[in-house]
């Protein structure tokens, strides 16, 4: 069946797509700061007023674009039958049962991980792709860039056994560099350099990768279909978890990614986003055109790109090439970090590698499309301190400013932030299936208050541990690339003290300032006054495995993974994706 709209398709088409949503983002940003103007400037435009006014300005193009992003998505999501195929038509480019024959590469980036994590995922996606019949066309590479001795000794344990299992069925290739330059970019490179040639495709995984053997055959199908693809990204969700930071976290993100993707996709088209993993390469190309420049200057940010796969991206799309997205949810998943000060740590480590894109916006042939992008992944994390910069003026201020257009600013900008999840739970809950997935009506509206919740008292921590991160960066502050926490633990009090202790005291501050100040606007300030000085016991209670396990018992932010089977219901983890999956990820560790 053809795409619905062929005109979607068409490089004309585009465009205009391009063209309209440009004019929609800049009229709206524009129509935005015109109203704190006049917010602001009531008798006369002051210095501080300016400087407001400018920080206002940066906080505004990643939510303006999310909230159009997310306009265009539910159009699409309940204006069609099926959304992805308007924005993408590649999908259904590839026959399903096409033999595969072109020699494909399943690349396991790893850096000191668990390796019994490692070896159930691993063998779960071998064994799939050994039952659907297709696995001579694929090599497995496991590419090591571990330096702890007992970790290196269990990587080579689980190779053995793995090589045991299925060795006689699936190539397995195991490697570990010593020189462990250019973090994970480096580590595909050199995989590149010694086995690329063998292979027409890559797909990447990292350690905490997932992928159904239907996923991965159909990224190779589409791959042959469409030679002018050069990457190909899945749509990535959370798995299953019985953390409760994880449980709500990702249960907000998969409502607001489906309607957010559908509507980027629909107006980046061929240069669409790559996320580092759970992608297929195209490597003749990768090879040739996506080798990273060495950064002029010290680390951090200076040396090897540390953010590799939206650079990659935009070369690639340099070179010609079309950098594709399925956005559809379909068997690809990651596990998401477990508590606030892990999620912090891979924040920070993503904006330190984002702030290096200051460097290469001037490389020249890129796209506008591909420079925008590399904008926004900048502007994401500069909106912190711009935010924070814009509330502490706004306290010290002496001149007066319109509450009533203050107040209603604060609403508009609100419902912008949240209206890719508000998208998609429209979506959700007029789709009967994907409703009773997410276990029904009241728990889907119980778990979008609780997410809710969630996001106010996380983003102002968030801000400011981006923000003193920020300010740090040029005197060489930096995250640095060690394995992530995965398992379901507690949180120390004292842990949680050294992390969160610059949260908490400035929230203690804030609160005096405001009371001395402005006690009236004590109402409006209460939510980041709350969030901050309560930054320590939030950390420790939404790591706490008992309060997971009461969310899970209560099937509360459940997610469609964990739907009840054919034949009731199974362990956490254990249930299928969708209707359309034929197969179940394995089960997800329960919490210690």
């Amino acid at each position: 069946m053809k795409p619905p709209a062929t005109v979607w398709a068409t490089s004309a088409g585009l465009r205009w797509r391009r063209a309209g949503f440009a004019l929609a983002v800049a009229g709206t940003v524009l129509g935005l700061v015109w109203l704190m103007a006049a917010t602001l400037f009531v008798e006369s435009v002051d210095a501080a007023g300016l400087v407001m006014l400018l920080a206002f300005a940066v906080t505004l193009p990643w939510t303006v674009v999310g909230f159009w992003n997310a306009a265009i998505g539910l159009t699409l999501m309940v204006g069609s039958r099926s959304a992805a195929a308007v924005v993408a038509p590649h999908i259904q480019a590839a026959d399903p049962q096409q033999r595969i024959e072109t020699p494909t590469a399943l690349l396991a980036c790893v850096r000191n991980e668990d390796t019994d994590r490692l070896s159930r995922n691993l063998a779960w996606m071998l064994e799939g792709l050994i039952d659907s019949g297709q696995a001579a066309a694929f090599r497995l590479y496991v590419l090591s860039d571990s330096d702890e001795p007992e970790i290196v000794a269990a990587e080579g344990g689980m190779m053995s056994q793995l090589q045991a299992r299925f060795g006689a069925d699936i190539s397995l290739h195991y490697r570990r560099r010593e020189q462990r330059n250019g973090f994970k970019a480096g580590n595909i490179r050199d995989f590149c350099e010694r086995w690329g040639p063998l292979h027409d495709y890559a797909i990447v995984l990292d350690a905490d990768s997932l992928m159904t053997p239907r996923a991965m055959l159909r990224l190779v199908r589409v791959m042959q279909a469409q030679p002018a693809i050069g990457i190909l990204q899945t749509l990535v969700t959370g798995l299953p978890s019985a953390s409760a930071f994880t449980r709500i976290f990702q249960f907000g993100m998969r409502l607001g990614m489906r309607s957010y993707t559908l509507g980027a996709a629909s107006w980046q088209g061929d240069c669409g986003p790559y996320w580092g993993h759970n992608a297929i390469l195209r490597l003749q190309p990768f090879i040739a055109h996506c080798k990273l420049p060495e950064l002029p200057g010290p680390p951090p940010l200076g040396g090897p790109v540390l953010s590799h796969d939206q650079l990659e991206a935009v070369l690639m799309r340099r070179a010609g090439y079309e950098v594709r997205v399925l956005p559809d949810e379909d068997g690809s998943w990651e596990e998401n970090p477990p508590n606030l000060l892990e999620f912090i740590r891979r924040d920070l480590r993503w904006c330190q590698g984002n702030m290096q894109y200051l460097q290469l916006l001037a490389i020249p042939g890129l796209r506008p499309v591909s420079r925008c992008q590399l904008l926004l992944a900048i502007a994401m994390y500069l909106g912190a301190p711009a935010w924070l910069a814009f509330m502490v003026l706004g306290l010290w201020r002496e001149q007066p400013f319109r509450s009533d257009l203050g107040l209603a600013l604060f609403l508009m900008m609100l419902g912008m932030s949240v209206a890719p999840k508000l998208a998609t739970l429209v979506d959700v809950l007029l789709r009967g299936p994907l409703r009773r997935a997410y276990g029904g009506a009241p728990r889907i509206a119980c778990g979008f208050a609780l997410d809710f919740g969630f996001w106010v008292l996380t983003a102002p921590v968030v801000a400011i541990a981006t923000t003193g991160f920020l300010l740090g960066l040029p005197f060489g502050r930096r995250v640095g690339w060690v394995a992530q926490q995965r398992e379901v633990r507690r949180i120390d009090w004292q842990v949680a003290l050294r992390s969160l202790w610059p949260q908490t005291a400035l929230g203690l501050v804030l609160a005096g300032a405001v009371l001395s100040r402005m006690p009236g606007a004590l109402w409006f300030w209460s939510p980041v006054l709350v969030a901050l000085i309560g930054s320590i016991p939030f950390a420790w209670l939404s790591a706490h495995p008992a309060v997971g396990r009461w969310l899970v018992r209560w099937g509360l932010c459940r997610i469609p993974e964990e739907a009840p089977t054919a034949s009731g219901p199974g362990p956490l983890g254990s249930a299928p994706v969708s209707a359309s999956a034929s197969v179940t990820p394995p089960a997800v560790p329960a919490a210690e």
